[in-house]
């Protein structure tokens, strides 16, 4: 059974691309014109063992706003058509993942019922690069991951002072908690509705 799906979407303020399949062996080919939020998507991809592209080019002249929740967005109804029914995964998973002096906790639920629970407050500071990144955006992108594929989602930070320690180690902590909750252990649905 290969688990693949590939979305485009496209508006007046980006124009999206993105593959990805779930049983691959982390190859990654990200460009959105963020070199710092790409960065985060290879940890996706890489951590997650997916085989992942994504392609963007968005009005980044005005904000990265509209290009990071657009790709949020389109990433999650990727992985959503690409778990299918969710027939035999192991559905709940759950880490906490270290960068030096972070830790950020990922509990996640293929539940089918959207929710995200965000507790991370950052020291402030954009992501230097060309062009900065603001760590506000990290939240957009969850919260629109989080609706278009359905799942539940909890990140919060243990600890941390450094904005890249927190924020990487939180991509990574998605990264692995996605690779577990849809690894296929069997053939049922597992929910006792039958349906997730």
């Amino acid at each position: 059974m290969s688990r693949t799906a590939s979305t485009s979407r496209a508006t007046k303020e980006t124009s999206i691309d993105i593959s990805v399949e779930l049983d691959g062996s982390g190859t990654t080919d990200v460009g959105t014109g963020l070199p710092f939020f790409d960065h985060m998507l290879d940890q996706l991809g890489r951590h997650g063992g997916f085989d992942l592209m994504v392609k963007a080019k968005g009005d980044l002249e005005i904000d990265a706003h509209h290009t990071v929740e657009d790709v949020g967005i389109a990433l999650g109804e990727t992985f959503c058509t690409a778990w299918g029914d969710k027939r035999g995964v192991r559905r709940f998973a759950s880490i906490v993942v270290p960068l030096d002096e972070a830790a950020v906790e990922v509990v996640l639920d293929l539940s089918g019922r959207p929710y995200l629970h965000y507790e991370v407050d950052f020291p402030g500071e954009k992501i230097l690069g060309d062009p900065p990144f603001d760590p506000q955006l990290v939240e957009e992108f969850w919260r629109a991951f989080v609706m278009a594929s359905g799942i539940t989602l909890h990140i919060v930070c243990r600890r941390g002072r450094n904005t890249h320690h927190i924020i990487e180690a939180t991509y990574k902590g998605v990264a692995r908690s996605l690779r577990d909750a849809v690894r296929v252990e069997g053939d049922a649905v597992p929910s006792t509705k039958g349906t997730l």
